[in-house]
This record gives C-alpha cells, structure tokens and sequence, in this order.
C-alpha cells in the first residue's frame, strides 16, 4: 500500500501500487482497468464504442486533477459554511448564514463529483438506501434560498438550515457501513 511495490500494468510498464489507485478504483466503480484508464482516471466504465463515449473519454480530468477539484471545493464549502456561521450574530446575518451556509453545503456535496463523476455521483444519490435523505436535502437547500431571499422569513430560513443538517447528515452517514443504525441506536438511547 504505497509501499513503492511496482505493479505490471497490460502494457507491460510499471506503475507504483498505492492506496491512491485503489481509492481511485472504488470511487470510480472499478476493479481492473487498462492503462490508459489507470493513468488518466478515466469514469466510464462502459466498453463500448460510441461517440459521446469518445467525447467524455478525449475531455476526461487526471486523477491528481480531479483530487485537487475535490480538495479546491470542500475546502471552499466549509469555508463557506464556516463564515456563514461566524455571521450568524451580525445584523442581517440569519439571512447571510442561511445562503453561506447553502452554498457550503453545495460546494461540499458536488466536491465528491470530481471523485467519482457526475453521474456516477448522481447514480449513488438517488440509490434506493439514499433517495429520501438526497429528496429532503435537495428541498432543505431550496427552501432555504426561498425563506431568506423570497419569502424573508428569518426563523423558516433557520429551519431549513437545520433540516438542510440533518439530512446531509443522514444522507453522509449513508455511505459509511452501519453507521445509520449505529446513529438510529444512539438517538434512541438518548431519548429514552
């Protein structure tokens, strides 16, 4: 695991083996790969030949792009919710929280999408285990906008900035093996 084992590719050259290239395997759906795929981190994972696929495949980002992508947005999402939370006590600072904090939540959830693709990532969004928790967060994220720019009410605004949490929340925790059952035990213990 990035020990600085070589590892033969098809083509016979070699190529480090590190946890890098597995992370870039599991996010982008794979198990084995050419190399051409292997170098490029290519997303599509269909084998065959057409001319959209040719498109994508000719306009694809480099892995160390697409870890960048992913570093530059979350970043700039949490910093965004971060600020927008500093904010909170300011005059007029409900209304810069709820849209700071929306676009930070934005940022950080399309940050994913230079790891595993768009539409890979809305693939796994719209999962079975993961549709109701991407519905109500979509919706929380909306609504927020609507309160705080439309509607101006500040305390629906705060309502759906917490709505909007805890739907990331779930819908974050789906990702991670028995986590959701191991938050659904910890709620029920607390309130019990």
């Amino acid at each position: 695991m990035g020990d600085g084992k070589k590892t033969k590719t098809p083509a016979g050259q070699s190529q480090p083996s590190s946890a890098m290239d597995k992370l870039r395997k599991a996010l982008s759906g794979r198990e084995t790969s050419d190399d051409q795929d292997e170098e490029r981190g290519n997303i599509i994972t269909q084998t065959e030949d057409t001319p959209l696929l040719r498109v994508i495949d000719n306009n694809s980002l480099s892995w160390s792009t697409r870890v960048k992508g992913f570093a530059i947005c979350f970043i700039l999402g949490f910093v965004m919710s971060f600020l927008g939370s500093a904010l909170l006590f300011l005059p007029k600072g409900l209304v810069l929280f709820a849209v700071l904090y929306t676009f930070g939540n934005i940022l950080a959830l399309s940050s994913t999408c230079f790891l595993m693709g768009p539409v890979n990532q809305c693939k796994k969004m719209f999962a079975k285990t993961r549709i109701i928790a991407t519905i109500v967060m979509f919706l929380a994220l909306f609504m927020t906008l609507i309160a705080a720019f439309v509607i101006h009410k500040k305390a629906l605004a705060l309502l759906m900035v917490i709505i909007q949490f805890l739907a990331m929340t779930w819908y974050s925790l789906s990702y991670i093996p028995y986590a959701r059952d191991a938050a659904k035990k910890c709620f029920a213990s607390c309130v019990e």
